[in-house]
């Protein structure tokens, strides 16, 4: 070990961290890892564990009703928050041991703590104790930004959230994105009077223009309040709740202000800079396609690099990682076609290219199908499924596709199989439909829609 007290130090026990300590030291390093908080990081304790958990909640006031069309009776029913939240955190309990577990089955020395960088080699713990590596590992992730609006004191973020015993009867959801849009969906469906305002002109920026169109207007037909164009001016506490003053001079009054407007990383006084490594503007950590920063022995990877902020991406970089510096097989981390599911209601499966990038870039087709599906129609409800393919014309590679609807992610997964592999439209037409099934619009678009 050259006279290092480790081989590898990860700082951070979220799934990079935590994927990489542990093939790294089942592999034969001897590791250590910090985590100052709970084991599992942003997605599995105040993320996209507990996050789906209660997409699934939501989802059962609609099935409810869907059930009387299909001869059920369907008693009175009743929601219980705390309930819910109870055998979530029973869940998360469980995960957590699990990853721990992971750790230290496989020999990683772990640390319930928070470490920072003294220099290339070595890290600091609170108590002064300083511990050398031969290489660092930072996997610190990212929190939620709140912008300093008048009345910031008064709001909540998404990691509160999962911290309410009761569920508010208003809320107003500031934001965008794919968080924004999910929370508003989930307590909507639960019962909650829910408003949203984007200041931007759509919502989900980033994603397929048409998508983008078909998930707001599902929003506002299943009883979001959805205001794009909109902000909020200032917030004032008053004895009936939170009075939100947005751009337009209008007033809302709500029970909780949730802000979900982005993230940022995690690098805050954690000596970073000063051990020589590179910050972006936004406080990520700038590293090469082998998620090495500027320093040679400090890695990064995860949502503190700022890359492709999704859990998956973090693990796989995180095995990247190990099979790079550790096996001696450079192998960097492969961002392109990655698919990714957003738990909107109703929900977004997409891989590759929209429509918008994929025009500015090639020549394209656009085969497009929307429809009720067979669910709905006895349910009674006008809710419809969008799929979509981008195609480029001279090649008649698949670019992108894009699903909205009813198990859109684990569709999109099989269907990202093929596109990472370079599938054409003609490999969709020969491939025969599984019927009666949503998915088999996927093989059966036959012509073009532009």
């Amino acid at each position: 070990m050259s006279g290092f007290d480790f081989d590898l130090f990860v700082i951070g026990g979220g799934s990079g961290g935590v994927r990489a300590g542990r093939v790294a030291a089942k592999g034969g390093a001897k590791v250590a890892l910090a985590e100052e908080d709970r084991y599992g990081g942003t997605c599995v304790i105040r993320g996209c564990v507990p996050k789906k958990l209660m997409v699934y909640a939501s989802a059962f006031s609609e099935s409810f009703e869907a059930a009387k069309g299909f001869g059920w009776t369907v008693g009175k029913s009743s929601f219980d928050f705390s309930e819910l939240m109870g055998s979530i955190n029973t869940e998360l309990d469980r995960l957590e041991k699990l990853y721990l577990k992971g750790l230290q089955g496989n020999g990683v020395t772990t640390f319930d703590t928070r470490a920072t960088v003294k220099d290339a080699h070595t890290v600091v713990l609170p108590d002064g104790k300083e511990i050398t590596a031969e290489t660092i590992l930072v996997a610190t992730g990212s929190r939620p930004f709140i912008p300093a609006v008048k009345g910031a004191e008064h709001v909540i973020s998404s990691n509160e959230v999962f911290l309410w015993k009761a569920l508010p009867k208003r809320i107003l959801v500031v934001g965008g994105g794919y968080i924004a849009c999910e929370f508003s969906g989930i307590f909507n469906g639960m019962g909650a009077e829910v408003t949203q305002f984007y200041r931007g002109a759509q919502i989900l920026r980033g994603f397929d223009g048409e998508v983008r169109g078909h998930v707001a207007e599902e929003m506002v037909r299943k009883g979001v309040n959805l205001h794009v164009g909109t902000d909020v001016s200032f917030i004032e506490k008053k004895t009936d709740g939170l009075h939100v003053t947005c751009t337009d001079g209008s007033t809302h009054i709500v029970d909780a202000v949730i802000y979900a407007t982005g993230r940022i990383a995690n690098t805050d006084n954690m000596g970073l800079e000063e051990a020589g490594v590179k910050l972006g503007r936004k406080g990520e950590i700038e590293v090469d396609q082998y998620s090495q920063s500027s320093v040679p022995s400090i890695y990064a990877v995860g949502d503190v690099t700022d890359r492709v902020n999704l859990t998956p991406v973090a693990i796989r970089e995180g095995v990247e990682f190990v099979e790079t510096v550790f096996n001696g097989n450079p192998t960097a981390m492969n961002h392109e076609n990655i698919a990714t599911a957003v738990f909107t209601q109703p929900e977004i499966g997409t891989v590759g290219l929209g429509q918008e990038e994929a025009g500015g870039l090639y020549n394209i087709e656009i085969y497009r199908a929307a429809f009720r599906p067979m669910l709905n129609i006895l349910a009674g409800t006008d809710e419809r499924m969008l799929m979509k393919l981008i195609v480029e014309q001279n090649t008649r590679k698949v670019l992108g596709c894009h699903i909205v609807g009813p198990s859109a992610g684990e569709m999109i997964q099989m269907a990202a199989i093929a596109i990472k592999m370079g599938a054409t439209k003609e490999d969709f037409d020969r491939t025969v439909a599984v019927h009666p099934t949503a998915a088999e619009e996927l093989v059966t678009m036959k012509e073009p829609v532009a």
